[in-house]
């Protein structure tokens, strides 16, 4: 059953990833980070809460059909906004970052899951952490526009 749930999970989080693409034309790279992890997190946190095992386990579907398009977005934005010589690194230190935290996850889950009492908890902690990083990445790149989200203000103002 798990398995079947999770093929399902992340098919929805690779469609997620491909509409990324078309979300960020329409509302730019950081809106598209931040406005589609932040409901994906809410849902996370609210898994535990849900009366039955149909209703968690659809809430967990929806969520996994926006939580991914964060990752292709930071990835452009990220190769947008730093200089050409400094790409690689940038890269790595987002990829490490997210490699680190991914690490050390499961020791956290594991021992909460052993204790009845906070099974649900490590759903809560997660989401919570990460809408503290999603308003933290808003406030913090809101107005650092790459280049090709530049050019299209730009136009628009033109066209005016």
């Amino acid at each position: 059953m798990l398995g079947v749930i999770f093929f399902g999970a992340n098919i929805l989080a690779g469609v997620s990833a491909l509409s990324a693409a078309w979300v960020a034309g329409k509302i730019g790279l950081v809106n598209t980070m931040v406005f589609t992890h932040l409901p994906s997190n809410i849902l996370l946190i609210l898994v535990p809460f849900m009366p039955s095992l149909g209703l968690a386990i659809i809430l967990l579907l929806v969520r996994f059909s926006i939580s991914q398009m964060d990752v292709p977005t930071r990835q452009s934005y990220t190769m947008a906004v730093v200089d050409p010589d400094e790409r690689s690194a940038a890269s790595g230190i987002t990829g490490v970052a997210r490699t680190i935290g991914a690490s050390l996850s499961p020791v956290i889950t594991g021992a909460l899951m052993a204790n009845p009492v906070f099974l649900g908890a490590p759903f809560v902690i997660s989401g919570g952490l990460k809408i503290v990083y999603d308003l933290a990445l808003y406030f913090n790149f809101r107005g650092v526009k790459p280049p090709e989200e530049q050019l299209q203000t730009v136009t628009k103002e033109n066209e005016k």
